[in-house]
């Protein structure tokens, strides 16, 4: 089986695996300083804060940006659960904007209508949007930041798919248009330390209270502590916080990967040019790419054109995976989720990111994959929306 996206794994991430195991520090050592500073550098935003994963990312941010009973968080429908999630964490209330027909991002027009809605009417609007860079594509983050100025809104870029990204003139994470910007390094995504994720931000004090809430809500710092030090154990919890560290061991593997970052990105792009090429015959929506930015092509995500395919999408899900491969399906749109339906979303809500949903079809795309594997996949591929059995 082709796998949709698989991680890559080098000798030398083995070795300094390997290293960590054979030091002082399993965890709470040297390695995740040394980790969010070269993240830090690479987005070039003066602050990483690394975590146990993605999720956990995203609730420590919520909660640090004052996310709580009372407050409101508008995301997209189009992503995984844990970017609403996080906001209900907190105790927050949480609601959704559509997605924009050709990068699947959150609209940046469905936005603005609605909160002017929103104002209009009285409502309550949004006190943070979280936006989501879907496959590695940032959304239009300078138009974001012009509605969070308007409308008084914190901003949050989940790119999770979008590590390596380029837009507005440098790489997704340098938060000039946000106040932070997650990244997931689970073993599909880009670079990966097995699970975990990463905070970046421009504010020293932002980031100063993302380091506490992520354990524990503890301080070792004088200037932090109610009354004076008793000595050098001492330490004071000041705040509720978690216990959302990530090891030495996924450190050392995350800056490992790190140095390689670059060529996946270059191979990704390469196999998302491949396929652009070798499908365009065929009844299919590729990939749309904003003019202003190149994705990380996390994802590879194409829809059918449903009206030249009558066997439907589960029908040529299926067919794929009995050939061996292994495509799937990014995402069922959030509101659509049983939990969310008994908050009172419901089918009609978002039909941009429904209409999507039903199309949507995610083609395998990993730094090792090799040409002959998308041969063999783009093959498959043809035979079967050709009409024919694989």
């Amino acid at each position: 089986m082709i796998p949709y996206g698989r991680q890559d794994i080098s000798e030398a991430d083995s070795a300094a695996v390997l290293e960590v195991l054979h030091s002082d520090w399993l965890t709470q050592g040297p390695m995740g300083a040394r980790f969010e500073a070269a993240l830090a550098h690479y987005v070039d935003a003066p602050h990483a804060v690394v975590v146990s994963n993605a999720t956990a990312a995203l609730h420590l941010t919520y909660l640090a940006l004052g996310m709580g009973p009372g407050k409101l968080v508008w995301t997209t429908p189009n992503t995984f659960v844990a970017t609403a999630n996080a906001a209900l964490y907190c105790g927050a209330g949480i609601d959704f904007v559509d997605i924009d027909p050709q990068s699947y991002c959150l609209s940046m027009d469905a936005l603005e209508a609605k909160l002017m809605r929103t104002h209009q009417s009285g409502g309550q609007l949004p006190d943070l949007v979280a936006t989501v860079h879907f496959a590695g594509q940032s959304c239009d983050m300078q138009k974001l930041f012009a509605l969070g100025q308007q409308y008084g809104f914190r901003i949050v870029e989940d790119a999770s798919h979008a590590i390596g990204a380029d837009a507005d003139g440098g790489k997704v994470g340098h938060c000039r248009y946000s106040d932070t910007c997650i990244f997931s390094f689970h073993p599909v995504k880009i670079i990966t330390t097995g699970e975990g994720g990463a905070i970046s931000t421009r504010d020293a004090t932002l980031a100063q209270r993302l380091g506490e809430l992520r354990s524990h809500g503890i301080t070792r710092d004088q200037n932090r502590m109610v009354g004076s030090s008793e000595g050098a154990w001492y330490y004071q919890q000041i705040d509720l916080g978690y216990n959302y560290r990530l090891t030495d061991l996924q450190s050392a593997l995350g800056l490992s990967q790190l140095q390689r970052i670059d060529p996946f990105i270059v191979r990704r792009r390469a196999l998302a040019a491949r396929y652009d090429q070798m499908l365009a015959a065929l009844p299919l929506v590729l990939p749309w790419q904003h003019g202003d930015g190149q994705s990380a092509f996390h994802l590879y995500p194409v829809t059918l054109k449903l009206e030249q395919v009558p066997q439907g999408r589960a029908a040529v899900f299926e067919a794929l995976r009995k050939a061996g491969i292994g495509v799937n399906v990014h995402y069922i749109p959030v509101h659509l989720q049983p939990y969310y339906q008994e908050l009172g979303f419901k089918r009609g809500d978002y039909p941009q990111a429904e209409a999507y949903y039903e199309a949507a079809l995610t083609l395998p795309l990993f730094a090792s994959m090799t040409d002959s594997q998308q041969d063999e996949v783009v093959s498959a591929l043809s035979v079967i929306l050709n009409g024919a059995k694989a």
